[in-house]
């Protein structure tokens, strides 16, 4: 495939974890429609971010050892996982059994924690496409 994977599968997570986020919050003031609908789009975020994980590793390992690029994409890719650990754990502690059930203000503040480490990542992610042309492919003159 001549053009990356990962750009195109990221905006699943970023989009479900950010509707989740915003769904936690909302949950203070609207109750159980709020927190059901943040549930669900966080186990869509937590299941699609797998696969941009993955796609994400693929493109890693393209990168030259030792350049700059790499490391900002070490970075990118630990602060990734970071967000997916945090809102897996805000999952894990919003389940009673396989059920969903009312977050506690662990499950909402691993939820908007989650939400701020995703916020640095994506700008290390736009950094890696903006400053080092990472996934950009150089234009041919005619």
């Amino acid at each position: 495939m001549r053009h990356p994977l990962h750009p195109a599968l990221v905006h699943f997570p970023i989009a479900t974890w950010s509707l989740g986020t915003a769904g936690d919050l909302a949950s203070l003031l609207w109750g159980e429609p709020a927190w059901r609908f943040a549930g669900v789009s966080i186990v869509v975020g937590v299941v699609t971010a797998l696969a941009a994980m993955a796609t994400g590793f693929v493109e890693l390992l393209k990168l030259d050892a030792d350049s700059a690029a790499n490391r900002d994409a070490t970075r990118h890719m630990l602060l990734m996982m970071t967000t997916w650990c945090c809102y897996a754990a805000s999952l894990f502690f919003r389940l009673d059994g396989t059920t969903l059930a009312r977050p506690d203000a662990l499950g909402i503040g691993l939820s908007t924690l989650g939400f701020v480490v995703m916020g640095l990542a994506g700008w290390m992610g736009g950094k890696l496409v903006y400053e080092h042309g990472v996934g950009v492919r150089k234009r041919r003159v005619s």
